[in-house]
């Protein structure tokens, strides 16, 4: 029977590699995960992957299988007092494995309390993140334990959940749901395992008496009846961050603020919202207004110091700001030509004349011979050629229509006259 209380994605959680879906790359036959625990021998580990692709499963699995005693955490609400008390725990028994849920919001003393006991042994680590952590945990933690990628379920995944839902559900049983359209389910779950198994749930409880057919149409009237309840938990992570990114590309202070609402009260981590700011004020607004990045950045190291709530207040001034700054991404089409340059002509050698010439015999090979140095000319310019000489006059970057490119594009046309077009 269902329980009142536990949801359908929580029920049907696996508890062997026997049953769990996906990510064949970690737990296939003779994979990594497989044979640790197959060898009953573990390490600590970082899941990095996207939302409800199985790093809190994974991590049940291997304590189970190993039985170990398993303690875990969300780096949400707990702090070092938290991680003191389970590494004290863990010593009294030996050892014990502890997951930390998001361990990307942790910061670096948090982390660092960590260390010595996964060092020594005490505790085996599984931390669970969707942010990168090359960037997210601290050098000296990620040293100590193996990175692993989960990658996005599939189709052929999630249609697999649900049926093994549907066989093992005591009350899926009971509705006798049948899907005669899987498009909606499938692309309102966004991958997420869990998200699926909700929203099927959701559904089949809206389902009128001897109604058993799942259409599209049915997906999408629930949804929409209940859209502030998923939206509350921040399972739709990717569309609001994706609004939230439009809205200031598209020079709307509103909406930009209204979506950064969304994810503050859905609990989004504030430094990834920060961190999106910093990409658009250079990928969207860049030489069009340059103080834009440095607010953006400003905003990002003041978020990282002061947390939620007040942060809040310097997250709306930023995306406001943004939403509202003129618009350029000449500087993301310039490396964008550049890198395709690159690649299609390799590597060109560097004029003699812009070589480095530390030792004599450098110069005595003619490093560095008739470079001229721009500020002892009228202007602070004196035309001479900085691309290898296969690429002479390559035009990579083409100033915005705005105030500021277009004073940028006068200057460049005065220095380099019809060389480059501008």
């Amino acid at each position: 029977m269902k329980s009142s209380h536990i949801p359908l994605a929580e029920r049907m959680r696996p508890h062997s590699l026997d049953d769990f879906i996906g990510q064949e790359h970690l737990v296939g036959k003779g994979k990594v995960l497989e044979q640790m625990i197959r060898n009953r021998k573990s390490h600590s580990i970082i899941f990095w992957g996207p939302p409800g692709v199985g790093k809190t499963t994974l991590a049940q699995i291997i304590a189970q299988a190993l039985d170990m005693p398993f303690f875990t955490l969300s780096a949400i609400d707990s702090g070092v007092k938290e991680v003191r008390a389970v590494i004290d725990t863990a010593r009294k028994a030996g050892h014990a494995l502890l997951f930390i849920d998001e361990i990307h919001r942790f910061n670096k003393a948090q982390q660092d309390s960590l260390l010595g006991a996964v060092e020594k042994g005490i505790i085996t680590l599984i931390g669970a993140t969707t942010e990168n952590p090359s960037f997210e945990v601290i050098s000296a933690l990620l040293s100590r334990c193996q990175v692993y990628v989960l990658k996005p379920l599939t189709e052929e995944h999630l249609r697999a959940l649900v049926q093994y839902a549907m066989q093992r559900d005591e009350w899926l049983q009971q509705h006798h749901p049948e899907i005669t359209e899987w498009e909606a389910l499938l692309q309102l779950s966004g991958g997420d395992a869990r998200r699926l198994l909700n929203l099927l749930e959701l559904v089949v409880s809206a389902l009128l008496v001897g109604e058993h057919n799942i259409t599209n149409d049915i997906v999408l009237d629930v949804v929409q009846n209940k859209m502030a309840l998923y939206d509350k938990s921040g399972e739709q992570h990717y569309d609001i961050i994706s609004a939230f990114i439009k809205s200031m590309r598209g020079s709307d202070p509103n909406a930009a603020v209204y979506w950064l609402a969304r994810m503050i009260e859905g609990g989004e981590d504030p430094k990834f919202i920060a961190r999106r700011m910093v990409i658009l004020a250079s990928e969207d607004i860049g030489n069009a207004n340059p103080n834009a990045l440095l607010l953006a950045t400003s905003c990002f190291q003041a978020v990282d110091m002061i947390g939620y709530p007040e942060c809040s207040l310097i997250l709306s001034q930023t995306a406001t700001y943004l939403a509202s700054s003129p618009k350029s991404n000449a500087t993301t089409i310039a490396i964008g030509n550049a890198r395709a340059l690159v690649q299609k002509t390799g590597d060109l050698p560097v004029p003699l004349h812009i070589r480095n010439a530390p030792t004599a015999l450098m110069k005595k090979m003619d490093y560095g011979k008739g470079y001229q140095y721009a500020h002892n000319f009228e202007g602070n310019f004196i035309d001479q050629e900085f691309l290898p000489e296969k690429i002479t006059g390559t035009k990579l970057y083409d100033p915005g229509n705005n105030a500021a490119e277009t004073r940028l594009r006068e200057y460049l046309r005065n220095c380099w006259k019809d060389k480059y077009g501008y």
